[in-house]
């Protein structure tokens, strides 16, 4: 293998032990979503409201032709609502079905290595640690990554075959 192949490989293996994240804050709380995940982020606006639905879901809404859920993850973490401001929604698919997470605010993409992601502290609060995938350490700040199945797995189970 040559100087310039093995250092080709390196940097891929390195670009390879390396995740995207966008961050957004929930309740003051950073969250990071892998960036493969998301779909769209967006300002959501005419929501339906869905009766009988659980109290996380806001409603359905239409986005570019899509119908999508909206899930509000300050009900979801048992939050108080946000008092004034636009609220903001990340877009992403869970089982073939598009949903809007509906947060505080959207940050900034983030590159970390694969092996800074720490597992959920045992002092992280049990909401947050509900739908963790883990942790990564930034400077004086803790990024909780959200974990798509857990967040939503636990809301969305399949129905039970009526007796």
């Amino acid at each position: 293998m040559s100087v310039l192949e093995h250092k080709l490989t390196a940097e891929q293996k390195a670009a390879s032990d390396m995740i995207q994240y966008v961050t957004v804050v929930i309740g003051g709380q950073l969250f990071g979503l892998p960036i493969s995940q998301v779909h769209d982020v967006f300002v959501p606006e005419s929501v339906t409201r869905v009766p009988m639905s659980a109290p996380e879901v806001q409603g359905v809404l239409n986005l570019r032709g899509r119908i999508v859920t909206a899930i509000n993850m300050r009900r979801r973490l048992h939050l108080p609502p946000l008092k004034e401001g636009q609220m903001m929604a990340v877009g992403i698919e869970y089982k073939q079905e598009s949903y809007g997470l509906v947060i505080d605010t959207v940050g900034e993409v983030l590159t970390l290595p694969s092996a800074s992601a720490e597992p959920n502290p045992s002092n992280l609060d049990r909401r947050w640690a509900e739908i963790s995938g883990g942790v990564h350490r930034l400077d004086g700040r803790l990024m909780v990554i959200l974990d798509v199945d857990r967040l939503l797995g636990a809301m969305f189970t399949e129905p039970m075959a009526a007796a």
